[in-house]
């Protein structure tokens, strides 16, 4: 079925960016002014923009992959659909004269024989909404685990771990924590989805210990699959090919360099794995059940046979592996 429902919009690249495009984009927000460089791989930059909000920006000529962008807007975006906290995301145009007018930014490349920075590429980037004022509002990457089994959406850290399943991120689950108030519980944001569909290789090398938050203090609420199924459900019964060529017409087409063909086909693909995650997420508890202390029901041969089952029911493609690192 999702074969024929993407072929119905295009198996020819050039046909495909037509009409991919041929939904008008969102209205791109105004960057205004540089904040400061952010920390990670990808070197984005805090800016004020002309929606009055800050926004972390990474831009098309990332040391990463230009692919990156895609799958920040396309990843937030799902997750977002499956009712997960994600900080709002946008599409940035960045000036050529802001970029001439603020020597920091630029991008540092390392690995050139000739190494100098070079500036940022000018035009629509990709932006993460900063929630709140970066003047007023303190983010933190770490919380203590007692704090963090207090958080108003620990439910999340389940949430989450069904997607990043679903999209194979290769890279560790990055949250971010604030709260308005001293003395009230912390809220947390999954950020950085840049390397969903494992970054610029838009392949799905499965590893479900790589998808394991860290803290494995999040996992003691699990009690057993059913745990997952709010989110398994939405995944399993309202996200399907249409859903996907819809978001998928809000992305620039420059992001993916006009390949719409390598496009269609990691929608594709991420239409059939929907019905896979169960799978990977009994060969994450069968593996490592020491992040699930409180999944006991069904352990060993039975829940093997459920694994097993919905993977012949179910293959999930490009998977080559389904255990540890």
């Amino acid at each position: 079925m999702c074969c024929n429902d993407y072929a119905q919009e295009s198996t020819h690249p050039s046909k495909g960016s037509a009409q991919l495009s041929a939904q008008a984009l969102p209205q791109p927000i105004r960057a205004v002014e540089h904040i400061r460089r952010m920390r990670g791989g990808a070197q984005s930059h805090l800016m004020r923009c002309s929606d009055g909000n800050y926004y972390v920006v990474k831009f098309q000529n990332n040391p990463q992959h230009r692919r990156i962008l895609v799958n920040e807007l396309l990843g937030t975006k799902l997750a977002a659909r499956l009712g997960l906290s994600t900080t709002a995301v946008a599409i940035i145009d960045v000036a050529e004269d802001l970029i001439r007018l603020t020597p920091d930014l630029q991008i540092e490349t390392p690995w050139s024989v000739n190494w100098h920075p070079i500036p940022c590429q000018p035009g629509r980037q990709f932006g993460s909404r900063y929630p709140g004022s970066p003047h007023h509002l303190t983010v933190l990457d770490f919380l203590p685990d007692k704090q963090v089994s207090s958080m108003g959406n620990l439910c999340d850290f389940v949430g989450m771990l069904v997607f990043d399943l679903w999209t194979c991120n290769t890279d560790p689950r990055q949250v971010i924590f604030g709260r308005q108030e001293v003395g009230t519980p912390y809220q947390g944001w999954m950020i950085d989805q840049g390397f969903c569909f494992n970054g610029g290789e838009w392949n799905f090398p499965d590893k479900p210990r790589r998808n394991l938050y860290d803290r494995k203090v999040v996992y003691e609420q699990v009690r057993g699959i059913e745990s997952f199924e709010p989110w398994l459900d939405i995944l399993e019964s309202k996200i399907g090919p249409q859903l996907l060529l819809d978001l998928a017409k809000t992305i620039p087409p420059e992001w993916y360099e006009f390949d719409s063909e390598s496009f269609h086909r990691l929608l594709e693909q991420l239409d059939s794995r929907r019905h896979g995650v169960r799978a990977l997420l009994w060969s994450a508890r069968n593996s490592y059940p020491l992040y699930f202390p409180n999944w006991i029901d069904g352990f060993n041969q039975m829940s093997d046979q459920v694994a097993s089952h919905a993977t012949l029911a179910h293959p999930v493609p490009g998977s080559v592996s389904t255990s540890g690192v």
